[in-house]
């Protein structure tokens, strides 16, 4: 739900009737991931996606009927190859699609409201809902925030509210959208009620060294898979917004220097794209050493078996060094700019999905993750 915040907090700003289909589990080859939706509003305006389109036409359906009866509901889809005329997944795969009515006399909506504006401005809220459990707690919801006060209710139960809060806010925390299950009661001990938590969190980090040509191509690369792309450069001359347009921040200031002291975490992606011993090293040095989901740096072979003696010498270990991708990218041939900008955003997709950047032809690797 939270995936197409941007347009459904528009819709309820209008006073729009809609319901929305997310995906709330997957079973084995699915296209979409938990948390992807599909909304259709009273006019039959559409937006969003399920399943990439093997059954868009039904869920279609489902938000229609949800939207004239008011009531939730939680519907799956499989594999459907016995039957030719059958609505399932092509794939192979299993989803579970919780369609919830958003309409002027859901007591839920405010709530509901809530969560998509303060994903909608980039915010950090979780939004909690029964997925599974007794038809009158179906599609119930919580809004969970960072300090773990909450809006709304879902049974009058304080107990189970709280509980709830407790266990969103340390999925949100993580930053991670998932399932967990609870005893009606708010216990750990049965599994009456599971609950689907979608987190909304500030936009990963991408933070781009070297103003240089190549830079500007990854910057566009960043923005499209969804990063906060700043780029860095002592270099003024060069780190400018004419050169960059596209990057949410322009830093001129010595790379290992910003690096100390701008904020960063396990999702943060750093590229080192000047290969210039002076800016790289004390700048490696620092990045190799943070808990970042990735470090790269570019460079031929010669400039990293340079660059790893140099690192060697300022004391990194073994263990350090292989956090390293350097040369950075994958093997795609690439020679220009865009072209190497794809090769580095395909190793980082790589990296962050557990991917093997093998081809799929021909190889037995899971598409979907």
């Amino acid at each position: 739900m939270l995936d197409i915040a941007d347009e459904l907090d528009r819709w309820t700003g209008q006073g729009r009737d809609f319901a929305v289909a997310t995906v709330v589990s997957v079973g084995g080859s699915a296209p979409r991931p938990p948390g992807a939706a599909l909304a259709v509003d009273s006019e039959g305006t559409v937006i969003g996606s399920v399943s990439g389109g093997c059954v868009e036409a039904a869920v279609y359906e489902l938000c229609a009927q949800a939207l004239q009866d008011g009531v939730t509901v939680l519907e799956r889809f499989g594999y459907s190859d016995e039957d030719a005329f059958a609505v399932g997944l092509t794939c192979g795969g299993v989803i579970d699609v919780l369609v919830t009515p958003v309409r002027a006399d859901t007591p839920d909506r405010p709530v509901l409201a809530a969560a998509l504006a303060a994903a909608a401005r980039g915010g950090t809220a979780a939004l909690a809902r029964v997925a599974r459990g007794p038809a009158d707690l179906l599609g119930r919801a919580l809004l969970v925030h960072a300090d773990g006060s909450y809006e709304g209710e879902l049974d009058g139960d304080t107990g189970l509210d709280r509980t709830v809060a407790a266990e969103a806010r340390a999925l949100l925390a993580a930053g991670r959208t998932g399932t967990f299950h609870l005893s009606a009661s708010g216990t750990h001990c049965d599994t009456d009620l599971t609950l689907f938590v979608e987190s909304s969190v500030p936009p990963p980090r991408m933070i781009v060294f070297g103003a240089v040509d190549f830079a500007a191509a990854l910057v566009r690369a960043g923005k499209f898979l969804g990063y906060h792309v700043t780029v860095c450069d002592a270099r003024p001359v060069f780190a400018t917004r004419a050169r960059f347009p596209s990057a949410d921040d322009i830093v001129v200031e010595w790379p290992d220097r910003y690096l100390k002291r701008t904020t960063t975490d396990d999702r943060t992606v750093l590229c080192v794209l000047t290969h210039d011993a002076k800016f790289d090293i004390p700048l490696l040095e620092v990045a190799l050493r943070l808990p970042v989901a990735f470090v790269g740096a570019m460079g031929s072979r010669r400039t990293h078996e340079d660059r790893d003696a140099r690192l060697r010498e300022a004391g990194l270990t073994d263990e350090e060094l292989s956090r390293l991708r350097s040369p950075i990218g994958l093997d795609l041939g690439a020679r220009t700019p865009e072209e190497t900008a794809l090769s580095i955003a395909a190793e980082i997709v790589a990296a962050r999905q557990g991917g093997t950047g093998l081809p799929l032809t021909g190889s037995r690797t899971p598409i979907h993750h």
